[in-house]
């Protein structure tokens, strides 16, 4: 299980912990948050999402990255979502190499019994927070998809179920499709 293991640190302390060992460390307002390394099936679906996106970025303009990579939001709020989207706009504000230091268009959670309420209750919060325009979350125990779009008041409104059969897309690019079975590794 994801459980924080110490409080009131920065990006400055996150690099200096290990970063050889397999788990991944992310803080959310200072609190630190360590996970093992996922499961073979999390990491198909992630590199089934950002295969995806990455030739489209490459034919349409922006970014796409796998975690490991930090997400700055500020000093004492750094995750790692499984998947980063950036579109050309934001692509084009990043101003440091070692970290996204923007708003992504979207992020993608992938579940890991170790990590589900990381993902569906503090992260969420945070990517609603800090006006992550859209959030999916990839259930690979109920074998479906959560989309989450901010509404028009700054919350993520209703939440989008698709299983197998559907398509997901993308706000920041919406002639984009993605088989929901292939984001679920299936």
């Amino acid at each position: 299980m994801s459980v924080p293991t110490m409080t009131g640190l920065t990006y400055d302390d996150l690099v200096q912990l290990p970063q050889d060992d397999g788990l991944r460390r992310e803080l959310i307002d200072g609190e630190l948050f360590v996970s093992p390394s996922p499961i073979q099936r999390h990491q198909l679906a992630v590199a089934a999402i950002l295969a995806a996106f990455h030739v489209h970025v490459r034919r349409h303009g922006g970014l796409a990255f796998p975690a490991p990579m930090d997400v700055m939001f500020a000093p004492g709020t750094v995750v790692q979502p499984d998947v980063i989207v950036l579109g050309a706009e934001h692509a084009a504000q990043l101003a440091d190499e070692r970290f996204i230091d923007v708003v992504p268009d979207l992020v993608v959670e992938v579940s890991s019994p170790s990590t589900r309420r990381l993902d569906l209750i503090k992260k969420r919060g945070l990517y609603e927070r800090e006006r992550v325009p859209e959030y999916w979350f990839v259930d690979l125990e109920a074998d479906v998809v959560d989309v989450h779009r901010l509404d028009d008041t700054g919350h993520y409104g209703d939440i989008l179920t698709l299983d197998a059969s559907a398509d997901l897309t993308c706000l920041a690019f919406p002639d984009l499709r993605i088989p929901v079975r292939d984001a679920l590794a299936l």
